[in-house]
């Protein structure tokens, strides 16, 4: 019998073992930077106005992962051509705070961006905005919202969902299964976070059904140099 074969020595390993259950989870709280009145009232109003005049042949279903539509997983719609020089100038302003926060570093990057709009009923279920194999290139989303007041709609909350992970193994669990945060759209607000947090805009009520009274988002990422597979269909 060989001296890690002895009785003493089997009690003493099992002594050394975890307490913990092997059923165990990690909730890793996921970091969001929110600041609120980010543009100003005559800056913010004066993209309210150009959002709600985003209408026409430019205003489409939104699209998820390989440009499909999937009414199931996600109802709203882009306008791809939105220009806000005003909010990204405003954006790379923050921006080093933002790196420092968040812990990531985003020189050298370019914005890609578009408005998104959800009416009665729109959603996007639980998703990342990116991935190994889809937009890696994206390091740092952004959500900057209008709407008129008062706010025309419920709902619509920003979910992000807090990491989860089984403390005894390499697997991470399962996004129904975490805790959550719920960030209100609130005018003139924006947010930041990473693009593998698991989030999602929780359904959207709009009684009158009108353009007008839209929720209105700016959604964009800041990409790495070369943004070939960074576009602009995959909003929170």
């Amino acid at each position: 019998m060989t001296t890690q074969d002895t009785p003493a020595a089997r009690e003493a390993a099992e002594d050394r073992q975890s307490p913990v259950s092997t059923e165990a989870i990690w909730r890793l709280p996921v970091t969001v930077c929110r600041i609120t009145g980010f543009l100003g009232g005559r800056t913010a109003g004066t993209l309210l106005e150009r959002a709600i005049a985003s209408t026409g042949d430019g205003l489409k279903p939104s699209m998820i992962g390989d440009r499909e539509v999937a009414p199931e997983v996600r109802r709203s719609r882009s306008y791809q051509d939105f220009a806000a020089p005003e909010l990204i100038a405003a954006v790379e302003e923050v921006r080093g705070a933002v790196e420092h926060t968040l812990g990531v570093d985003c020189r050298h990057t370019r914005p890609s961006y578009g408005l998104n709009v959800h009416n009665d009923g729109d959603f996007y279920r639980p998703h990342q905005d990116s991935s190994a194999e889809f937009s890696p290139r994206r390091l740092l989303t952004f959500v900057y919202y209008l709407h008129r007041t008062p706010r025309p709609f419920d709902g619509g909350e920003l979910r992000v969902f807090d990491a989860a992970l089984p403390l005894h193994t390499a697997t991470t669990g399962d996004w129904e299964r975490r805790t959550w945060r719920d960030w209100e759209p609130e005018h003139d607000s924006i947010v930041f976070f990473r693009p593998t947090a698991w989030h999602e805009v929780r359904p959207v009520g709009c009684p009158s059904g009108r353009h007008e009274d839209s929720r209105f988002a700016v959604n964009g990422w800041l990409c790495g140099p070369d943004p070939a597979e960074c576009r602009g269909d995959e909003h929170p």
